[in-house]
């Protein structure tokens, strides 16, 4: 059964109030619950390349920060072991993009989280992580 947590508390806001680079590019913690978070983020004009659309490394970053809050509300101090990204469409300048990340499953100090990011309906990447809690590591 999943377990509203307030955003404003907990060991996931600790971990993302610590996160310099996400918080530096604007990404907002929307809502937190045991194994899932919703973050908030829009395209701004140095996240854009070459071909006027975000860059990829933008995107991974958000996603990859929505699965980092959403394997960090548990509790104990949880790291990426690997992840990957499907882009499926282009976001562009000014776009407000929601990463909405849930845990699939946890098993022994490891679980997969998947993450989709959308703008309104439109799914523009699909991130899944795989996650390892840290042994002894407490939140912050």
């Amino acid at each position: 059964m999943t377990r509203a947590v307030d955003p404003e508390a907990g060991p996931a806001r600790a971990m993302f109030d610590a996160d310099e680079a996400s918080r530096g590019l604007g990404i907002e913690l929307l809502t937190v619950a045991d194994g899932e978070a919703t973050l908030r983020m829009t395209i701004g004009p140095a996240m854009v390349n070459g071909h006027g659309i975000a860059h990829g490394g933008y995107l991974f970053l958000f996603a990859d920060t929505a699965f980092a809050c959403a394997c960090n509300s548990h509790g104990p101090v949880t790291v990426a072991a690997a992840a990957d990204i499907d882009f499926v469409a282009p976001a562009r300048l000014g776009d407000e993009l929601l990463a909405a990340a849930r845990e699939r499953t946890r098993f022994g100090r490891s679980g997969i989280y998947d993450v989709s990011v959308t703008r309104g309906d439109e799914v523009i990447a699909e991130f899944r992580g795989r996650s390892r809690a840290i042994r002894g590591g407490e939140p912050r």
